[in-house]
């Protein structure tokens, strides 16, 4: 098998929910929401650092856990990221927890759980990478990149620059991102039941 079709299927979408999507939509579903509301920043704070703390555990570390206080400051760093994209930020997801608007708190934790899955995934896809395209072989980096460009492209950023492969082909990052942001706007790895 050659290195392109071999990276092509380790980022079949059926591939990249058995390694990585099931197990963060089972982390989202069992965890306790004893309300949709907060009274309190302190409570707000204290739920989502528990959900992250939970979800980081059964997910990511599959066991390990983080401090309290670590879990909270990643898990208010992610809802400001996630909430700006959105127009708002850590306190507009408190607002929401707080008046049960937008969702509520259930929709607070569904945009943790999907930014938890999504850094997942992006570090499945990097990993995917590494693991098929050979560091030091310029030729054929710059070939594989552009056969993912090309096979990719309709669903890749717009800022991708599909006819330069070599621009990527020493630091994909860009071309990544763009990815994973096409299979959360298309991909059923994203949808939850």
């Amino acid at each position: 098998m050659t290195s392109f079709t071999s990276l092509i299927a380790a980022l079949d979408e059926r591939n990249i929910a058995g390694a990585v999507g099931l197990m963060h939509d089972e982390a989202r579903m069992c965890f306790p929401l004893q309300s949709n509301t907060v009274s309190s920043f302190d409570e707000f704070s204290a739920v989502i650092g528990a959900y992250y703390n939970h979800h980081f555990s059964m997910a990511v570390s599959h066991g390990g856990r983080l401090n309290p206080g670590e879990a909270v400051g990643r898990a208010k760093e992610l809802l400001e990221r996630e909430y700006r994209r959105r127009n708002g930020d850590v306190v507009t997801a408190f607002n929401d927890a707080n008046d049960g608007t937008n969702g509520g708190m259930r929709r607070v934790l569904d945009v943790l759980a999907e930014g938890i899955k999504a850094e997942c995934i992006e570090r499945y896809i990097r990993d995917a990478f590494d693991r098929h395209v050979t560091p030091n072989a310029w030729e054929q980096k710059v070939e594989i990149i552009r056969q993912f460009i090309q096979q990719s492209g309709p669903f890749l950023a717009s800022s991708i620059q599909r006819h330069q492969p070599e621009r990527y082909a020493q630091n994909y990052e860009e071309l990544i991102r763009s990815y994973v942001k096409a299979l959360q706007e298309t991909s059923s790895v994203f949808r939850r039941l």
